[in-house]
């Protein structure tokens, strides 16, 4: 049987996932006021800190998945769809380059100087 266990209910969480929501405003930052509500609850600041994140987290739901995996897609598209492009241009490089091999291979094989013969 595992060690741990849950401390806290999920009512006393929501209720300190609020205060926080409430009183943000009070404070000049989110971990200034979740470092203190979570000193007046009896919590940790970082387990205040991990509950918020998970309820925004729920908040935002799948709509906000949503449009997070539309945008991601969107990018994955560009990029793909550039990465072919720049294997295009490879291939016609390489083509041209070893287009480019051969034809001086057959100017040197077939060059009359190679048949020369060098008389002293």
């Amino acid at each position: 049987m595992s060690a741990t266990r849950n401390k806290f209910s999920p009512e006393f969480r929501d209720r300190a996932v609020r205060m926080v929501d409430e009183h943000r405003g009070d404070y000049p930052s989110e971990w200034a006021a979740m470092t203190s509500i979570a000193g007046k609850v009896g919590c940790t600041t970082e387990t205040l800190r991990r509950w918020c994140r998970e309820e925004a987290s729920r908040r935002a739901g799948p709509a906000a998945q949503a449009a997070n995996d539309r945008e991601r897609l969107k990018l994955l598209e560009r990029e793909v769809k550039e990465l072919r492009r720049a294997n295009e241009i490879l291939r016609k490089a390489s083509a041209y380059f070893a287009m480019a091999e051969f034809d001086r291979c057959q100017w040197a094989c077939n060059s009359p100087q190679k048949w020369a013969l060098k008389i002293p």
